[in-house]
C-alpha cells in the first residue's frame, strides 16, 4: 500500500477532519541510467562547489535568491518552514464553486484524500455526501513540500479527490506565448456542416481504458530484444498523405473514409444493454453520474430513470 505524501486536517468552518493525502496517478515512464559510450562506467550528477570543485553534501546547502549582479539573499530551509506553520498542516476550504466553472487549464495533479483514522469516518462521510449532493468543489490552499498550492476538493467515487490548481499568475495566455495570432477567416456554411459531420462521425463514449502509452510499450520491447541479443524490427514509415487543397473536399473524404471503416477499427459486437427499467437504483445513479445528470443524488429511482431517458 502506498504511503501518504501529506497528513494534516481538512477544515470546513468549525468542522475539522484529520486526513491523509495519496497520489492518484502513477508514473510509468521508463527511466534510464547514463553511461559513457563504449564503457560500462556510470555517469552521475553531483553537487559541486563552483569555486573549489569540491562535492557538497545536502545538509551543507542553503537556498539563494538571485538579486541580479551576482548578489543573492541566502535562506535556510528552516526559515521557509517557519513562515507557514499552520498552512503546512491544514487544507482550509475558503469557498465552494461549481466544478464546471473551473477551466481544465487550471488543473494540475490529482490526489486522494482519506480520513486519517476510523474515528473520523462519520465527519468525513458527511462532508463527502454534502459535496456530492451539491455537485460543488471546495477551493482551498495548503502547503506541500515547502510550496503553497491552490486546490479543488471534490467528491469522487466514495472518496474525496483533491486536484492541485495553477494560480492565475502561472498561466500563460496564447498571445503572450505565440505573439500575434492569425486572422481566422469565417468558414463557408457547407465547410462548417461537413466539419460538424466529421466530428459527429468520430464521436464515441469516453473509454479511457482504450488508450495506451504505445511509446513506452515499444521501449520495453526494445529493451527485451537487446537483452536477448535479437534484431530490432522497425515499423515502416507511413506513406505521406496526398495534399488536398480544397478544404471541403478534404472534409468530405475524411467523413467518407470514417463511414467506410477506414482509419478506425470496425465496431465490435456488444452485448444487448439492459433497459433502464431493469436496472437497480444504484446502477441508475452510476449511469446518471457518467452522463453528468445534475441533482441525481436527490432523485428517486423513477426520477433517475426519467432524467436518463431525457438526457
Amino acid at each position: 500500500m502506498a504511503r501518504p505524501v501529506w497528513s494534516g486536517a481538512l477544515s470546513l468552518g468549525l468542522v475539522t477532519v484529520p486526513v491523509e493525502l495519496y497520489p492518484a496517478v502513477a508514473d510509468h515512464t521508463i527511466h534510464f541510467h547514463q553511461f559513457e559510450r563504449g564503457t560500462s562506467d556510470r555517469i552521475r550528477n553531483r553537487r559541486v562547489n563552483e569555486r573549489t570543485g569540491d562535492e557538497v553534501t545536502q545538509d551543507e546547502i542553503v537556498k539563494g535568491y538571485d538579486l541580479g549582479g551576482g548578489d543573492h539573499v541566502l535562506v535556510e530551509p528552516d526559515e521557509l518552514d517557519e513562515i507557514a506553520p499552520e498552512r503546512s498542516r491544514r487544507i482550509d476550504i475558503e469557498q465552494f464553486v461549481e466544478l464546471d466553472e473551473i477551466d481544465p487549464w487550471f488543473f494540475d495533479k490529482t490526489y486522494w484524500l482519506k480520513p486519517a483514522k476510523e474515528d473520523f469516518a462519520k465527519a468525513y462521510g458527511l462532508l463527502l455526501q454534502a459535496m456530492d449532493r451539491s455537485e460543488k468543489a471546495g477551493v482551498a490552499k495548503f502547503v506541500l513540500r515547502g510550496k503553497e498550492y491552490l486546490a479543488a476538493v471534490r467528491a469522487g467515487e466514495d472518496v474525496m479527490v483533491l486536484n492541485t490548481l495553477h494560480f492565475v499568475a502561472d498561466l500563460r495566455k496564447p498571445k503572450d506565448v505565440m505573439g500575434k495570432l492569425p486572422e481566422l477567416p469565417k468558414p463557408r456554411p457547407k465547410e462548417l456542416d461537413m466539419a460538424l459531420a466529421l466530428v459527429d462521425e468520430m464521436t464515441a463514449p469516453w473509454k479511457p481504458e482504450d488508450y495506451r502509452d504505445e511509446y513506452s510499450k515499444r521501449v520495453e520491447e526494445l529493451i527485451k530484444a537487446k537483452e536477448a541479443g535479437k534484431e530490432i524490427a522497425h515499423e515502416a514509415e507511413p506513406e505521406p498523405s496526398a495534399d488536398v487543397v480544397d478544404l471541403f473536399e478534404a472534409l468530405s473524404r475524411s467523413v467518407k473514409n470514417r463511414k467506410s471503416g477506414g482509419g478506425r477499427e470496425p465496431k465490435k459486437k456488444t452485448a444487448k444493454k439492459p433497459r433502464l427499467s431493469e436496472l437497480s437504483k444504484s446502477d441508475l445513479d452510476k449511469l446518471a453520474r457518467e452522463q453528468g445528470v445534475k441533482g441525481r443524488s436527490k432523485m428517486t429511482r423513477a426520477e433517475l430513470e426519467k432524467a436518463l431517458k431525457a438526457s
